[in-house]
């Protein structure tokens, strides 16, 4: 991790750079997402409502330069809670210092406090940097996601 980088929960402050790099995460998808989503979103992660958490890399000056949005919910398959690492982005600028590793760190510290048998996430197959990443933190699911 570079020696400066922070990783803080996110504030109202961060709003405008949030939505620069949420944009810039939602481009590398090639997705689109509607305004109206996006601005949901943003409330959703600030208020920690509906079990929503966002975890914002910080150069060490006020400057994101990252963010983790998770979402800690229940499970039929246990007594406890299970913490789904929904996205996970870092600016290109800001890539290689260990930034999206100090984010997945703070992710699993704080899914074990609040005492979550499971993290998991997702990405696309072929994105091989972040798979990288992933592969030194836990194992590929066998499960294959279906959607409509």
């Amino acid at each position: 991790m570079a020696e400066a980088t922070v990783i803080r929960l996110i504030e109202a402050a961060d709003a405008a750079r949030w939505r620069k790099l949420f944009d810039g995460y939602i481009a590398f998808y090639e997705a689109v997402v509607s305004p109206h989503v996006v601005d949901r979103t943003w409330t959703r992660i600030l208020n920690s409502e509906d079990g929503f958490v966002g975890l914002a890399a910080d150069d060490g000056g006020g400057h994101l330069i990252g963010f983790a949005h998770l979402l800690f919910h229940h499970s039929t398959w246990s007594a406890t809670g299970y913490c789904y690492l929904e996205d996970v982005f870092v600016d290109p600028a800001a890539r290689g210092r260990g930034v999206g590793k100090a984010l997945l760190e703070a992710t699993l510290r704080l899914a074990d406090e609040r005492g979550c048998t499971r993290t998991y996430w997702t990405t696309q197959e072929g994105n091989a940097t972040a798979r990288r990443l992933y592969d030194k933190f836990a194992k590929k699911s066998p499960f294959v996601q279906y959607r409509r």
